[in-house]
Order: structure tokens, then C-alpha cells, then sequence
């Protein structure tokens, strides 16, 4: 079903269906880390013209067939590497996520790369081990999604599990 899944730079009329997918409660739960209040449009207007003007970072969104599923990215934290991916809650469970983040490692000449996930968010932490990223740590910090501390894994995708071919 990933077959049809491809990545594309993200345009203006994209940013209508990451809106939409930032809406979900449950979503917003679950990525935890999310937007202080996704229903205010000009704050997520503005960060998306920041991201989209920083050339340091990569935005992908998600396809399938025509249909806009998600998006995906890589940026620089500190003299770091990390991705994140936000999919349609409509389509969770598809592998969506786990093939958007290959197809978006597979761009990235850089390793390692890091990666971060609510400690009870299993669904995400499946896919980053389904990439190859491995648990390096612990953090906690305040989730606007959650309006509460949240512990999260930190995890990494070493040099070695690129050259070997792991994700």
C-alpha cells in the first residue's frame, strides 16, 4: 500500500491539509510536542513561513496518488540533526509515517540523525525503530499538546545503520 507513497517539497496549497491533520485531538495528544494551540491559524502561518525560508531545513509533505497525507522534515536543534513527520490521523496504521521517514533518510547525507518521542507514544516510537533509530536517552519537557511535563525517548539513527543498510 506504501508502494504509491512518494515526497514532494511542500507547497503553499499544502499547508490547508497540514492545518486540517493538526486539528485532531487525539493527534495533537499523541505528538505531544505539537503547537501550543493548533486552532490559532496566523501562529501556524507564521512558523510554516519560517521553516519553509530556513534553507537548513527539509520539508517534505506526503502523497499518495494526489491525496496530501502528511508531511515530513529534518532541521537542525543545536549541531544536530532531527526529524519529525505529522500524518493524517485518517491514515494511521498504513505504514505512511514509517515509509515517509525512510524515503526522507534515504535524502539526508548526514548521520547521525536524531529523533524524539513521547514515552508512551508507541506508534511512533515503532516507526523510528523501524527506520533504524536506536534509544540513546531520556528528556522531559513541558507539551503544549498535553498541557503537562511529558518524558520522552531521545533516540538516534547512527552512522553504522546507514552504511549497513538497516532502515
Amino acid at each position: 500500500m506504501t508502494a504509491e507513497l512518494r515526497l514532494r517539497p511542500v507547497r503553499d496549497a499544502d499547508l490547508p491539509h497540514f492545518f486540517a491533520h493538526e486539528q485532531d485531538p487525539q493527534a495533537a495528544w499523541m505528538a505531544a510536542f505539537g503547537p501550543a494551540d493548533p486552532t490559532d491559524r496566523a501562529a501556524f502561518d507564521a512558523h510554516w513561513a519560517r521553516i519553509r525560508a530556513d534553507p537548513r531545513v527539509v520539508n517534505r509533505t506526503v502523497v499518495v496518488g494526489e491525496d496530501v497525507v502528511g508531511h515530513v522534515a529534518a532541521f537542525p536543534v543545536d549541531e544536530r540533526t532531527e526529524v519529525s513527520y505529522w500524518i493524517d490521523p485518517g491514515r494511521w496504521g498504513r505504514g505512511y509515517a514509517t515509509a515517509a521517514l525512510a524515503a526522507l533518510l534515504r535524502e539526508l547525507p548526514q548521520r547521525p540523525v536524531h529523533a524524539r518521542a513521547a514515552k508512551d507514544n508507541r506508534a511512533s516510537l515503532a516507526v523510528l525503530r523501524k527506520c533504524g533509530f536506536v534509544v540513546v536517552g531520556e528528556d522531559a519537557g513541558f507539551a503544549p499538546g498535553r498541557g503537562a511535563e511529558v518524558e520522552e525517548w531521545v533516540l538516534e539513527l547512527p552512522a553504522e545503520a546507514a552504511e549497513q543498510g538497516d532502515h
